[in-house]
């Protein structure tokens, strides 16, 4: 669950204890081995446990790794339908330990990085991922007025400039020409449909591992990893689950390709689609091909710039970089294979 890395807990300390109990006297810091992104450690004081997310130091693609941004929607979705741990302290000022950071709750319960979830029943795997789908449903439904949201994202033309920002970072990152990559994207420009005009709150990377549930029990306790949430189209989401399903079952894919989901209480990919638009009270959802053919695109885009980071000595866990980083063609194969099927039409 932990892995080494070097965290400056008496910079850390000094500057928290005028914030936050338990920082007058020594911490403990030890990294979550999970993740690619911003690195995250449990801060272990004598008074109980917090979680701090902090900035990758280095060079950096333009507008990545913002953990304001991260600070600013939990905090904004505190008391809401959505759950997620509190936010405790946001730090915009690099000279501390080299980067931004902020610090929040500990959330005490179990996170599953297999969609198999191999260690639990039959009986609590259907009733997570419902609860999983519960969640993603209220999350498009949030009124981002209310909440205060409403500048987090563009107005419009969700897709084009996801495909623009996602383009251009991959191309900042490359190591390698991939051809499949060069044409889905070409695809993705030529393909994408009108926009229909949606506009809510998006995760961004919305999938099991990136939810707490209870220790006992099958509740969601805390969404985490909003490293790339914004106002969007809602689908894009949905299409995120979807794509981690079709991956393989192995180690390093970690997806639902081959298994007999059934036999396990899970659902197939229509089932989880047309009960979240039960949930959400939608009588079709159109175009769902393109949406999975762009989440697997950017899946590729962000695991070629983890590859890139890991090339360059700054990557969250290096080890396990390298071998995403050699999944960039699988990933993009898979989208083109995505925009290949027929009209994906639920209704």
């Amino acid at each position: 669950m932990f892995v080494p890395q070097k965290l400056d807990t008496n910079a850390v300390s000094l500057y928290l204890r005028d914030w936050l109990p338990g920082f007058d006297k020594p911490i403990t810091a030890q990294k979550f081995n999970t993740g690619q992104s911003n690195p995250t450690f449990l801060l272990e004081t004598c008074v109980g446990n917090y979680v701090l997310r902090q900035k990758p130091p280095g060079v950096l693609l333009k507008s990545a790794h913002a953990v304001d941004r991260e600070f600013r929607v939990q905090k904004a979705l505190a008391g809401s339908d959505i759950p997620v741990a509190k936010m405790h302290v946001l730090c915009i000022d690099s000279s501390v330990i080299g980067s931004d950071f902020y610090v929040m709750e500990h959330i005490q319960g179990r996170n599953f990085n297999d969609p198999k979830m191999s260690e639990i029943s039959n009986h609590s795997r259907t009733a997570i991922i419902k609860n999983m789908n519960r969640v993603l449903a209220a999350l498009h439904a949030v009124d981002i007025d209310t909440l205060k949201l409403n500048d987090f994202g563009p107005p419009g033309n969700y897709l084009e400039r996801q495909i623009r920002r996602w383009t251009k970072q991959y191309c900042a990152s490359e190591t390698q020409n991939i051809p499949a990559m060069n044409i889905l994207i070409q695809r993705l420009k030529l393909e994408m449909p009108i926009d229909d005009g949606q506009r809510a709150l998006v995760h961004g990377d919305y999938r099991i591992d990136n939810l707490i549930f209870e220790s006992a029990g099958t509740e969601c306790l805390a969404v985490l990893d909003w490293e790339l949430s914004t106002i969007g189209h809602p689908y894009a989401d949905l299409a995120s689950v979807i794509m981690q399903w079709q991956l393989p079952s192995n180690r390093d894919a970690r997806g639902l390709s081959g298994i007999d989901r059934g036999a396990l209480g899970l659902p197939s990919d229509t089932e989880f689609v047309e009960e979240y638009c039960e949930l959400r009270g939608l009588d079709t959802i159109e175009n769902f091909q393109f949406f999975l053919g762009f989440s697997f695109f950017r899946m590729a885009a962000i695991i070629q710039g983890v590859l890139k980071r890991a090339l360059d000595g700054n990557a969250s866990n290096p080890e396990r970089a390298l071998k995403m980083g050699s999944l960039v063609s699988t990933f993009a194969d898979d989208g083109l294979k995505a925009l290949d099927q027929k009209t994906i039409t639920f209704n």
